[in-house]
């Protein structure tokens, strides 16, 4: 479960999704599923999801002065929660 959600996505935008639709943001391993990502969030923290979207974040090349480099690929995962269940997540 620790290798398939590894960081939640705290910026301005996912809070307040969070705030307003119950949605909450996670980088995830990039082979996992819907269902996998589903499964792990509702037994790390106890709560019922309702729905996964997965996006997988590419992000252009980039130059540090004459050689060429790339950045890492990432898969984004939107999880909705149940009406009443949410995070809290401590600033560190």
């Amino acid at each position: 479960m620790f290798n398939i959600v590894r960081r939640p996505l705290v910026t301005e935008k996912n809070t307040l999704r969070a705030g307003t639709h119950n949605e909450y943001a996670f980088e995830v391993s990039l082979d996992a599923n819907r269902k996998q990502i589903k499964d792990a969030v509702e037994k790390l923290f106890g709560v019922k999801v309702l729905r996964v979207n997965t996006l997988v974040n590419r992000k252009p090349a980039r130059r540090l002065g004459k050689m060429p480099g790339k950045r890492r690929l990432w898969k984004k995962a939107i999880v909705k929660l149940k009406e009443g269940d949410k995070f809290e997540f401590a600033a560190s």
